[in-house]
C-alpha cells in the first residue's frame, strides 16, 4: 500500500503571524481560578515582575495601546485577564495576562491572594500550553524569576507547558551587552532542559525598537496549533506559592 505524500509545510511570514497577533481582543476577566471559562482553546500565560514590561509587550504584540493595562503603579493588576486571538468567529488561542509578581509595596493580604491565584493557574490550568515570561534585560533572571520557573518545572519537563523568556527593554543595552545577557540567560535556562520534551526559548525584546516582536509572534502562532487536554474540573485548590 502506497503511503500518501505528505503535504509540504508552507513557512508563515512575519507579516502573517503579526497580523494574527494583532487580532487579540479582550474576552473576560476573573479573580479566581474557578471563574475562568473552559473554551477548549490552548492558553498562553504572560508573566513577569511588576516592572518588567509585561503589559507593554502584550500591547506591542497586539498593536493595541491599551489592551493590557500598563499602570505606572506596579502591582495594580490583580486579576487574570483573558484575550481571544485569531479569527473573530473562530479564535484559536487565549492569552492570559497574569498579575505581576515581586512588588512588595502593596497590601500583604491582597498580594498573597492574587499570587495564589496566579500560582494555582500555572500549576492546575489544563488548557495552558505555554508561558511567556518577561525579564528585564538589564538585570537578567532574578531569584524570583527562577523561583517561578522552578514552580512550573514539572510541567516543563513533561512537555505540558512550553516556556519563552523575553528579555525586555533590550533597546537600553549596547550590542555587546545584549549578546552577553542573551548568552548568560541561555546558559541558565539550559539547566531546566533536562528532558527531550522540555521546550524552552529565549529572545531579546524591545517594544520601542521593535526587537524580537516578530520572533515572539512566530512562537505564539506555533503554540496555537497545540491541542490542550480535555477540560477537567478543578475540584481542589493548591496551597499556592509566595512568588
Amino acid at each position: 500500500m502506497t503511503e500518501p505524500t505528505p503535504t509540504p509545510t508552507v513557512p508563515v511570514t512575519d507579516r502573517e503571524v503579526l497580523g494574527w497577533a494583532h487580532t487579540a481582543r479582550f474576552f473576560t476577566t476573573a479573580a479566581q481560578l474557578h471563574q475562568l471559562p473552559e473554551t477548549g482553546l490552548p492558553e498562553v500565560a504572560f508573566v513577569g515582575r511588576s516592572n518588567a514590561g509585561k503589559s507593554t509587550a502584550i500591547n506591542t504584540l497586539a498593536q493595541h495601546r491599551r489592551l493590557a493595562f500598563a499602570s505606572k503603579t506596579p502591582g495594580r493588576t490583580q486579576h487574570i485577564n483573558l484575550f481571544h486571538v485569531g479569527p473573530k468567529d473562530a479564535p484559536n488561542q487565549l492569552w492570559a495576562d497574569l498579575p505581576g509578581y515581586g512588588y512588595a509595596a502593596v497590601n500583604r493580604d491582597a498580594k498573597a491572594r492574587w499570587q495564589k491565584v496566579m500560582a494555582d493557574y500555572l500549576v492546575e490550568r489544563g488548557p495552558l500550553v505555554g508561558v511567556v515570561q518577561m525579564v528585564d534585560s538589564r538585570h537578567g533572571l532574578t531569584d524570583l524569576d527562577r523561583q517561578l520557573i522552578d514552580f512550573m518545572a514539572e510541567r516543563i519537563y513533561a512537555g505540558e507547558v512550553r516556556l519563552l523568556v523575553l528579555l525586555t527593554k533590550a533597546d537600553k543595552l549596547t550590542q555587546k551587552e545584549r549578546a552577553k545577557i542573551l548568552a548568560d540567560t541561555q546558559e541558565q535556562l539550559a539547566a531546566y532542559a533536562l528532558t527531550d520534551e522540555a521546550d524552552i526559548g529565549v529572545a531579546l525584546f524591545s517594544a520601542l525598537k521593535n526587537i524580537g516582536v516578530a520572533d515572539a509572534a512566530h512562537c505564539l502562532h506555533e503554540w496555537a496549533q497545540l491541542q490542550p487536554p480535555p477540560a477537567a474540573t478543578n475540584e481542589t485548590e493548591g496551597d499556592g506559592a509566595d512568588i
